[in-house]
Parts: C-alpha cells; structure tokens; sequence
C-alpha cells in the first residue's frame, strides 16, 4: 500500500476573519478528500486585519461599513454571503448561546496570536489547531470578549492547557517579537490578506479557496515535493 505524501501547511490567519473559517472548512474537506493520499501538517501565524483596534472594540456591522466604505444594509448583506459559505464548507458563524445575543464585536487579537504561537511553540501544532479552532468557536458562536485577558485565558484552560502556563506566555516578550515576527513574515511573502496558506514552504495560495481548488493544488504540490510519511 503507497504511503500517503506529507505536507507542510502554513496559514496567516485571523481570528476576526469570518473567511478564515470557511478557508478552514474548505481545506477540511479537501484533506477528507485526500485522505490516504495526502497527510498534512497544519500551522498557523499570526496576522492582524485590525492592529490598531482599541480594546473596547468595535460592533462588526459599524465595522464593516465603516472600513469597506459600505451602508449598513451592505453590511448585513455581505455578513449573509458569509454565513451562507460557511454553510457549504462545514463550519458555522452564527450565535449559538442564550438570548439575549450580545452584540457581535470586532476585537484587537493580538494576545490572541501570542497564545496560538506559544501553543504551536510548545505544545505541537495539532493542539495550537485545537485552540484556533476554539477560538473561532468563542468569537463567532459563543461571542466572548476574545479581546479580555481573562477571557482567553478561560478559552486556553477550556481547550487543555495550563492557565499560569497562558498567563505567562501573554507576559512573555520573548513570545510576543515571536508573533511580531510572524506578522513580518507574512509581509515578505506579499500576503496582505487572510486566509493565506503557504503549501511546502513555497507554494502560495490567497483567499478561502472552495474545495476542489485546495485538492488541485495539493495534489499537485505533492507531486512535486512531498516525500512518503515515514
């Protein structure tokens, strides 16, 4: 029986980034595709769509209008899009919690990527995945205050990890010109806008792609470079 390839996959991602999710989903079931074929490992950088966001944050629909020159009837029309290609690629954005909904928010997610740099540092990239994806789920369907300190450390304990461990690597400098590093990282590749996954440290593919395409690349990526696992 043939091995299946091995990939390396890197995202520059956001957690404010509704497209990051359906990119996710999307590669999801392209890998649920290939499996057997392909084997992928999956790491995520950090990218900030709104560094200068101050931490009371902004309500999302405001947001949108205001940075993509938009009404707020265009607004809520493009959040639709949205939701409706999350639905085909298997992941959700709506809220999931008690009524009343608190508003949906737009928050400053630097202390964010420091907790994912430090998980993927330390901790191996499938739980820095396990907490992207927590993440994801706190922002878009629990809408917590994913710009509180104390907020992410709740969502870093939930998910396995030792909370002092978190607190302390949010006060760490040493992980945070981490996170800065791969902020400039993603600058020297030309990536301006996420989702952004690097395939086999040299093969770029930008936006969230449907399914098909991420099969396409991938295959033909892994006949290019990738040698058997093992």
């Amino acid at each position: 029986m043939t091995e299946p390839r091995k990939l390396t996959i890197d995202i520059w991602s956001d957690i404010m980034c509704p497209w990051c999710l359906v990119g996710w989903g999307n590669l999801r079931q392209a890998l649920d595709r290939l499996e057997g074929e392909i084997a992928a490992d999956i790491r995520w950088h950090a990218f900030e769509l709104n560094p200068d966001m101050p931490p009371e944050g902004e309500e999302r629909t405001a947001h949108i209008a205001r940075k993509y020159g938009r009404t707020l009837e265009q607004s809520k029309d493009v959040q639709g899009q949205m939701r409706s290609a999350a639905q085909s690629a298997g992941v959700s954005l709506d809220y999931e919690g008690e009524e009343p909904a608190p508003d949906a928010m737009m928050w400053n997610t630097f202390d964010a990527h420091k907790l994912l740099t430090w998980a993927g540092e330390t901790h191996g990239y499938e739980r820095q995945t396990a907490l992207e994806l927590a993440l994801f789920t706190a922002h878009f369907n629990q809408r917590r205050r994913i710009g509180e300190r104390s907020v992410l450390l709740d969502i870093a304990e939930e998910t396995g990890f030792d909370r002092a461990e978190a607190e302390a690597a949010l006060d760490s400098e040493d992980i945070a010109r981490k996170t800065r590093a791969e902020e400039r990282a993603a600058w020297d590749l030309n990536i301006s806008g996420v989702p952004a996954m690097v395939v086999a440290d040299k093969f770029l593919i930008p936006g969230a792609q449907p399914p098909e395409a991420y099969v396409d690349v991938l295959r033909r990526v892994a006949e290019k470079t990738a040698a058997p696992v093992g």
